[in-house]
């Protein structure tokens, strides 16, 4: 096996969408290692949450939505990057991406940045708002089996028709 992924899964999510304690089940610092149980739902944890956020949660526009995978590859190109796929849901983002000369967490950082800044020329923001949430998840494809079960997976979840080669 080669010291680099065939690809990273990288996926981070909106502002203020996925509060620690939520139905959908969460992790936080001290429970966050591969394989471990999701946190159980606790309404008191999300109402904590929430009311430590600053402004309102973000939700992504279809409009914005398709903007984030039509301007992703550019994101790429810029980042030296070999973009493979990229899909963007009302409240997070997935990309998968080869990048040799990056590790998977920096990647995830200039990719917020740069789409974040993106959209931000489109659709500003006030100064103390942004549009991601802390963090993200980087997952490496090692495989060409797991390469492709992320592919199909990211596709299905695309606000706009895929043009790209399966690939």
């Amino acid at each position: 096996m080669s010291e680099q992924p065939v690809a990273y899964h990288i996926t981070f999510g909106t502002y203020g969408m996925r509060l620690h304690g939520d139905e959908r089940g969460t992790v936080d610092r001290r429970h966050n290692q591969f394989g471990e149980p999701l946190l159980e739902p606790n309404e008191r944890w999300v109402e904590e949450d929430r009311g430590k956020l600053k402004f309102s949660p973000v939700v992504l526009s279809h409009e914005q939505r398709s903007f984030i995978e039509e301007h992703v590859p550019a994101v790429c190109d810029r980042g030296k990057w070999r973009h493979r796929i990229s899909a963007a849901a009302t409240n997070h983002v997935h990309v998968m991406l080869s990048a040799q000369q990056f590790k998977g967490k920096v990647v995830r950082t200039l990719l917020k940045r740069w789409i974040g800044q993106a959209l931000s020329d489109r659709w500003p923001l006030d100064p103390v708002q942004r549009w991601w949430a802390d963090g993200g998840s980087v997952r490496w494809a090692w495989d060409e089996s797991y390469y492709y079960a992320i592919f199909h997976y990211i596709l299905r979840q695309r606000a706009t028709p895929w043009g790209g080669p399966i690939a």
